[in-house]
């Protein structure tokens, strides 16, 4: 019994050693190698091609920045042209703009953050739950810990379809992505963790509409994407839009629908690999002593931005609007945003606020290849797993994890097995 108890105690040592060491291991990039030796940016973009011609989207804008400054860029166009002014559907990368607009009211002295979300709605309302709504603040809609519970995720509509109503969406989004509530209720404690909420950016989208009584599009193109320079960059595309805009594929690189949205603040932002460039660069200082938010916003609200608001598994992961994908090792973050649309828009954005390095891929084909550049990017930069990336390869960790725990189970039982039978010889 003795043998056993030992024999199980040390097999549950092993298996937490095992578990411990590979996940830390996994995510601090111990057996990843990166793309290029770090700095040598022929190198690294001589890999990037080679994955992208791989992988064969339909249309792809790759542009990398070093020190603020654009330089090395990638095109793909299957069918029509693409190049630095081709507009994409950019999907979830348009919440980090949208933050940028709720946080010029936030200057304005219109919103503050930690005001109930219900204080500035006039045509729709959180529904009862049985938390307390007030807790529900425009911060914690930003970093995705309002406890909203919806799980959008949009599908989008189809041409010739009506887009359904904002206010209806909130009640309940009729084009809600597989798998998801729909609802934009709380269903969690406010302030109890990260969930998250497509839905909270539609919230905050009629937010802005009914706090200047301007459409969406109006405000922003006037508050943040005129001032910027985003010349190519709109919410609502309209018909010559269509002229310059990238094609939609699907992941075996077929023509795909152009899904509509009545939420475009959470999904739906059209604007190419330059108008992403000036942005990010507006984050940084400028020519002629430009100031970091070029007068839209402060350096100090930029900053805050960034400072972690939520975190999973031990690592801060999100800020006001913006995705804290990694550590750069100044006490700061690669930060940024990514975006997927059905049923194979896929793109990122990331760069570092101490070195001005940044990479924007957008591209429609691949459910996945911006993310996985861009990671690749993150990695090469800083040596660092970043957060997406670590999500996107879950799966085969687990995997991994899961085979590195059986074969230590096996060597249990053998070991085991063996014990029992030189004991009775021992025994003669």
């Amino acid at each position: 019994m003795r043998r056993i108890v030992v024999t199980i105690l040390a097999t549950m040592v092993a298996l937490a050693i095992w578990a411990g060491a590979f996940l830390v291991g996994t995510s601090e990039g111990w057996w990843r190698r990166p793309l290029a030796p770090r700095g040598e940016t022929s190198a690294f973009m001589g890999a990037t091609t080679a994955i992208i011609r791989k992988e064969a989207p339909g249309s792809l804008a790759f542009q990398l920045i070093e020190k603020g400054r654009p330089t090395d860029t990638t095109y793909v166009s299957r069918q029509r042209p693409v190049d630095g002014d081709t507009r994409f559907q950019v999907a979830s990368l348009s919440k980090w703009i949208t933050a940028w607009g709720v946080m010029t009211l936030v200057e304005d002295g219109k919103i503050d953050l930690d005001a109930p979300v219900d204080t500035y709605l006039k045509r729709w309302k959180l529904p009862p739950s049985k938390f307390d709504n007030r807790q529900v603040t425009v911060r914690r809609l930003l970093s995705h810990t309002a406890g909203l519970t919806d799980g959008l995720g949009y599908f989008g509509f189809e041409p010739g379809k009506p887009v359904q109503p904002l206010p209806e969406s909130l009640t309940r989004a009729s084009d809600a992505s597989p798998g998801a509530d729909g609802r934009v209720r709380v269903g969690k404690k406010p302030g109890a963790g990260w969930v998250y909420s497509g839905g909270g950016y539609a919230l905050m989208q009629l937010m802005i509409e009914d706090v200047t009584g301007e459409s969406f599009e109006a405000y922003m193109q006037r508050a943040v994407l005129a001032p910027l320079g985003m010349s190519r960059s709109t919410f609502v595309l309209p018909e010559s839009g269509a002229e310059n805009l990238a094609g939609f594929y699907d992941a075996k690189g077929g023509p795909a629908i152009h899904y509509r949205f009545s939420a475009p603040s959470a999904a739906s932002l059209y604007t190419s690999s330059a108008d992403l460039t000036r942005f990010i660069q507006a984050h940084l200082p400028g020519p002629d002593g430009a100031q970091p938010g070029r007068g839209i916003l402060s350096p100090k609200t930029l900053r805050d931005m960034r400072q972690p608001h939520a975190s999973q598994l031990g690592a801060d992961i999100w800020g006001l609007g913006v995705v804290l994908y990694a550590p750069n090792g100044t006490g700061d973050f690669i930060i940024g945003h990514d975006g997927g649309n059905v049923p194979a828009i896929n793109t990122s954005a990331r760069f570092d606020p101490a070195s001005g390095d940044g990479i924007i891929v957008l591209e429609s084909g691949s459910p996945r290849l911006a993310s996985v550049i861009a990671g690749e990017w993150v990695f090469w930069r800083t040596g660092k797993v970043d957060n997406v990336t670590f999500l996107l390869e879950l799966r085969q960790t687990l995997k991994t994890l899961a085979i590195g725990g059986l074969l230590i189970l096996l060597a249990a039982v053998a070991l085991s097995w063996l014990t029992r039978r030189r004991q009775p010889r021992l025994a003669r």
